[in-house]
């Protein structure tokens, strides 16, 4: 028997069927989402950011005492075996969940905020401030990402501070393109141009005309970002250029397990958590570009 719903009977009202929270939250996600790869990016990288929030409360040890018998491989005693001071690799690789995802986070905000910025003001104001703007982003586009990203850590000095920083400065021109594509196919809309006539300034047209009707886009590129800003930041680690021990942070992680290469579990699950974020998150942002975007989707 299925629900009951309202006939509308003698009222010529067509009846409607109730249907359940859970079926209206389900319906409310983008279909691409609700698609197998989606639902499953989606589910591991919820899965994660859970890990971060409530993984310093579920791990067995503590990432940084060395209470176990070193190089000892994953077994009941500890699930992802120990490093060579008698570390539980199990916490360690939860623990760099928060460091690892939590500064990619940062990252991507924080590039997403700068490039909008600047882009939004190159197109808007056109010009001097156009050229000016865009011959910047140029300059920083024609190094190659990860060299650049490198010789600005090592100048500024090895952390994970230094490390966001230097990923910053190489992260966001493209944010600065698109941004800026956006704005000059809006600058002359029709209700752009009568607000302007109505009298808001350019700080206020920008502000209620322009920056809503280009967040989905970026937003979008965003979440496509997320998985490299994580790859880049343990890559930098990796080198020795950000986290330094005994943090526990994936790259760093991987890092040392090369000294130990013969000790298969310390690079193993560190690189299972990088590669599962980092496909995670791009599938996700596939969805999400999928979802807004269609035609992109079928290009």
């Amino acid at each position: 028997m299925g629900a009951k719903t309202k006939t509308g009977e003698g009222t010529g009202q067509v009846a409607i069927p109730r249907r359940s929270l859970t079926r209206r939250i389900w319906l409310a996600i983008p279909h691409e989402i609700r698609m197998p790869v989606g639902a499953v990016a989606f589910l591991v990288a919820l899965a994660w950011v859970v890990l971060c929030v409530i993984g310093p409360g579920i791990v067995p040890h503590d990432p940084l005492i060395q209470d176990l018998p070193r190089f000892l491989p994953p077994g009941s005693t500890a699930w992802f075996g120990t490093d060579e001071l008698g570390r539980d690799e199990f916490s360690r690789v939860i623990a760099g969940a928060r460091v690892t995802i939590s500064l990619a986070l940062l990252l991507v905000v924080l590039s997403m905020l700068v490039g909008s910025i600047i882009g939004v003001l190159a197109g808007f104001f056109g010009r001097w401030v156009d050229e000016v703007l865009m011959r910047i982003t140029d300059i920083v586009l024609a190094f190659p990402t990860v060299i650049l990203a490198m010789v600005t850590a090592a100048a500024l000095g090895a952390s994970l501070f230094n490390a966001v920083l230097a990923a910053l400065i190489v992260s966001w021109p493209p944010y600065a393109r698109v941004v800026r594509s956006l704005v000059l196919s809006l600058r002359g809309a029709d209700f752009v141009s009568s607000g302007r006539l109505l009298g808001f300034s350019p700080l206020k047209s920008m502000r209620l005309d322009i920056l809503p009707n280009v967040a989905g886009p970026t937003l979008v590129m965003a979440s496509l970002d997320i998985g490299n800003a994580a790859l880049l930041l343990s890559g930098l680690s990796f080198l020795g250029l950000g986290a330094k021990p005994p943090t526990p942070e994936w790259g760093s992680m991987i890092s040392a397990a090369v000294v130990n290469f013969d000790k298969w579990w310390l690079g193993l699950f560190p690189g299972l958590a990088i590669l599962t974020v980092v496909m995670s998150f791009n599938f996700l942002g596939d969805a999400l570009r999928d979802a807004f975007d269609p035609e992109a989707g079928r290009a």
